[in-house]
Parts: structure tokens; C-alpha cells; sequence
């Protein structure tokens, strides 16, 4: 099943470094990336659009798709519950609301003191801001170590409301650059890809990598419930100490370079579940090379279904999520009612 998933996200990359405004046939780009070959000029051009263009926006959707998506299965996972996501339960609009206030306050104070806001500066906003809303959000639904679907849902739809009105307030007093960069946020998009952008997710998608292993089992053992788990030999609270700080840490990063991202979260891992069963040994990796491969597609067709104007691709994502959305909820409703 990797090995089919890695060969598919693989076609996706070649086909994405394809089209575009300035469509790069497969022979021309595999001179391209050879760096000889037919016409010079024409050679030139297409080595200037594929490594300098192409290239870095594949990156960083291959990253932000695999951490949106690994991040989902995890939230799940600890919580139990299918119907989490880190952009529908808050922690997505907490990363963006730290994300947008250091734009906005972090910007005027540097630019006060006369320094130029640095871009690293976003991931570790954006992280500190998705931990917060990460943990008041298990700090409401859990109680005496029970989580409530129920509550974790509610819970997670107030921490949105509160983290997306403190946008609000931050967009009505940011000046017109500043206001730009704050839309970014909110739409989503990976326009602004570069190199130095998909070398700051590297080590995040590098933890995920390294912690998978070590919480994947207790994640299948969790399913039972904390006391089973605890007594199969699971450490509960180090367990979701661990997951915590991972989601926050992957979400906070895909939120500072690309914005907010809905629904990867849910349907990478939910459509997965069906095909490979909730196993977490497989269900984890696989959802990383799913979630790399759906956030590629979404934005080949966010730059190819408005060309030459480029469609915001958190359009795309929920277009694609929301139908999906709602038929988990009626699924749910229809085995609740059993």
C-alpha cells in the first residue's frame, strides 16, 4: 500500500511540474531537469520555470499536504473521533490568529525599532498559537481522563470563533500591506513558495517521521479506552503529551507558510481508514504520502482552473471536503441512531 501511494504521489509531482501557464511537455522537462537538449532558449526558459517556480511549489505542497494530513490522523486517533481536524476544531484558526498577530503587532514593533519582520519568526507564532488552542481544547472536552465528543466538538467550534474575531479585530487595524499578508492567511495558498519556505517544513516533516513510530501503537491501544490502554502498558499521559505538542508543532508550521488549510485532515485520513483498516503503524505514513499527494492535485488545479489568475487553494480544499464532511455526519448519525 506505501509502496502504491509513494508511486502515485511521484505521477502526481511529474504531472504538477507539467502543467501550467507555461506548459512543459515531458520531454522538455526531462532536458530540463538534465539540464541539456534541444533549443538553448527555449531550455533556458523551462529550467527558470521548473526550478525556480515549479519545483519549490511541489515541495511545499508534498510538506503542507503530509502534515495537515499525519496531523489529522493523530487528533483522531488520541481523540477518538473521526470528525477531528486541526482546521475544524480551532487549532488551524489558532496558529493563524498568531500568525496574523505577529503580521500585524509583531510588524510594528520591529518596524518601530527599525528592523524588517523575519519570516522565521512565523513558525514558531503559528506553533505557539496552535499548542494554546490545542491544549484549551483537551483541557475542555476531558474530564476526569473521559473525553466528551460532544463537548470536543463544541469546544472546538468556540476556540475557533474566539481565535478567527481575533483576526477580525487584527484585519480592521492592519494597514493595506499588512492586510494583504493577513488575506494570505485566511484563504490559504502556496503562491508564495520558494526554497527557503520548504527547507523550514523539512524538520517538522523529519519529527513526524521520527515520533510516528513510538505513538503508534499506543494510538491503536487508546481506541479501547485510556484505562485499557493504561494497563496494556501505555504511558496515557506522556502518549498525549507527545501528540499534542506533534499536532501543534506540524500545524503551526503548515499554517505559517501556506495559511489555513481546511478538510485535509479529515478526508485523508478518513478515506484511508476504509481502504488499509484504523491500524496506526500504517495508517500514520500512509496518510502523510495521501495528504502530499491530495494537496498537490488541489493545487495544480488552483493554478490551472483560473489561469492565468490563481484560485486561493483553501477554495479547493473545501469544495473537495465539505461534501465529504457532511457525509461523515450523516454516517455518524446513522450509527448513532443504531
Amino acid at each position: 500500500m506505501l509502496g502504491a501511494l509513494t508511486l502515485l504521489l511521484v505521477a502526481t509531482a511529474v504531472m504538477s511540474a507539467m502543467v501550467g501557464a507555461a506548459g512543459i511537455p515531458l520531454q522538455r522537462l526531462l532536458a530540463a531537469v538534465i539540464g541539456s537538449g534541444g533549443d538553448a532558449a527555449v531550455l533556458s526558459r523551462d529550467q527558470l520555470v521548473l526550478w525556480s517556480i515549479r519545483l519549490p511549489r511541489i515541495a511545499v505542497a508534498i510538506g503542507i499536504g503530509a502534515l495537515l494530513a499525519v496531523a489529522g490522523a493523530i487528533m483522531q486517533g488520541m481523540f477518538r473521533n473521526p470528525l477531528a481536524d486541526p482546521s475544524l476544531v480551532g487549532v488551524s484558526s489558532g496558529a493563524g490568529f498568531a500568525s496574523a498577530a505577529t503580521i500585524v503587532i509583531g510588524d510594528r514593533l520591529l518596524a518601530g525599532m527599525g528592523y524588517q519582520l523575519p519570516f522565521e519568526l512565523l513558525p514558531v507564532a503559528a506553533f505557539c498559537g496552535a499548542l494554546v488552542a490545542t491544549l484549551v481544547l483537551h483541557r475542555i472536552a476531558t474530564h476526569g481522563g473521559r473525553t466528551s465528543i460532544a463537548i470536543f466538538l463544541l469546544g472546538g467550534l468556540a476556540v475557533a470563533a474566539l481565535a478567527n474575531a481575533g483576526i477580525g479585530l487584527l484585519v480592521f487595524i492592519a494597514d493595506d500591506r499588512q492586510l494583504r499578508d493577513v488575506t494570505f492567511w485566511l484563504l490559504g495558498s502556496l503562491a508564495g513558495a520558494t526554497w527557503a519556505k520548504a527547507w523550514i517544513l523539512v524538520p517538522f516533516l523529519v519529527a513526524a517521521v521520527l515520533v510516528i513510530p513510538r505513538i503508534q501503537r499506543g494510538l491503536d491501544l487508546l481506541a479501547l479506552g485510556e484505562a485499557e490502554a493504561f494497563h496494556a502498558g501505555v504511558a496515557v499521559q506522556r502518549l498525549k503529551v507527545t501528540s499534542i505538542i506533534l499536532v501543534s508543532a506540524v500545524t503551526g508550521a503548515a499554517v505559517a507558510v501556506s495559511g489555513v488549510i481546511g478538510f485535509v485532515g479529515i478526508v485523508v485520513p478518513h478515506l484511508l481508514r476504509l481502504m488499509i483498516g484504523p491500524a496506526h503503524r500504517i495508517l500514520l505514513p500512509a496518510s502523510m504520502l495521501l495528504g502530499a499527494t491530495l494537496m498537490l492535485c488541489a493545487d495544480t488545479a488552483a493554478r490551472i482552473l483560473a489561469a492565468p489568475a490563481e484560485m486561493p487553494i483553501g477554495i479547493i480544499t473545501a469544495l473537495i471536503g465539505a461534501p465529504f464532511f457532511i457525509a461523515l455526519l450523516l454516517r455518524q448519525r446513522s450509527v448513532a441512531a443504531l
